[in-house]
């Protein structure tokens, strides 16, 4: 497993959204998710991390060996970023 911290950022409507926490569960990832349904204080942030309000947000996070958080890499969507995320998550 890779050593990053992930972030995603859904709505209940999105099916890219529900496609997104289904490979996740299913590669049994560890991850922190955001519904904006539920938490529409959290719409800022993805705004402000990955500069739009579309869902899926996904934000992969380094700890550096200080236990500090790295720069965030962020991304929108989960099809188009599928192959992407396999690498960063090591996940064949």
């Amino acid at each position: 497993m890779a050593a990053y911290h992930l972030e995603i950022y859904t709505r209940p409507t999105c099916s890219d959204c529900q496609d997104l926490k289904n490979f996740l569960e299913e590669h049994q990832i560890p991850h922190k998710q955001y519904d904006l349904a539920k938490q529409p204080e959290k719409e800022k942030e993805l705004k402000k991390i990955t500069g739009n309000r579309i869902v899926p947000g996904i934000v992969f996070s380094q700890s550096s060996m200080l236990g500090l958080r790295k720069k965030a890499k962020s991304m929108t969507g989960f099809e188009q970023n599928k192959e992407e995320i396999k690498k960063l998550l090591e996940v064949s």
